[in-house]
């Protein structure tokens, strides 16, 4: 029933812990498929993604293309978008299966699904970061690709699907959706907070929130990039 699609690019720290939360989903014949689109890894990725059964395909470095290619290759009527760093948590299955089975009964109107934000960290500042989203998402219907995408094929490509973006995808496709075609689900999609630990929770914050701005004003991609990547 899904096709699970996760970008890499040298992701051997934390695939086989996103790969695992999937588990359970494929006993229950929920996922289907679990397609690895690699971007060039120098690293271990490809060889953990085909040990752990998973259809791998290759594309060119940038996590919009490889978005793109993913879903030409899916073979099911739902998809999964997942980044290699973010891991569901235990209930994800049953939460995931009530809203496809609402959606497919005709019981509500077609709509993309997110989960809600989590970090893999301890202490007050993670949980301010995690506030921070929550609100964002309550306020403007906007998550992020860390948080997931779960949409049925054929309102993904009613939508025009991922461009080929190297950053900024999940923000440029969400925000073609219909405010009442973005639900966040209570189940937390755990995400690694490396970055914030590297760069410091207020500076990391800050840079996301700049080029989530620029990317508003319109700014070349490019700059967007520069300083996202730091």
């Amino acid at each position: 029933m899904i096709s699970v699609i996760i970008p890499t690019l040298n992701a051997e720290a934390a695939l086989a812990q996103c790969l695992t939360a999937l588990v359970p989903a494929v006993v229950d014949g929920l996922v289907r498929e679990v397609i690895i689109v690699d971007g060039g890894s120098t690293d271990r990725t490809v060889r953990i993604a085909d040990q752990a059964g998973c259809d791998v395909i290759h594309a060119p470095r940038g996590r919009g293309q490889q978005l793109i290619e993913g879903a030409k290759v899916a073979k099911h009527p739902w998809l999964l978008f997942l980044h290699a760093d973010t891991v569901l948590s235990e209930g994800w299955v049953r939460e995931v299966q009530t809203f496809i089975d609402r959606v497919d009964a005709g019981q509500r109107p077609p709509a993309a699904a997110m989960f809600s934000f989590a970090l893999d960290d301890m202490g007050f500042k993670p949980r301010v970061i995690e506030y921070g989203v929550a609100l964002r998402c309550t306020l403007f219907r906007l998550p992020y690709g860390d948080q997931g995408l779960l949409i049925p094929r054929h309102l993904y490509q009613a939508r025009g699907g991922y461009r080929p973006l190297s950053l900024m995808e999940d923000v440029d496709f969400v925000r073609r959706l219909a405010r009442g075609e973005r639900v966040i689900l209570r189940t937390p999609a755990l995400t690694s907070a490396i970055r914030y630990k590297r760069d410091g929770y207020a500076k990391r914050a800050l840079r996301n929130l700049t080029c989530l701005a620029l990317y508003m004003a319109r700014a070349p991609s490019t700059a967007i990039e520069r300083l996202y990547r730091g």
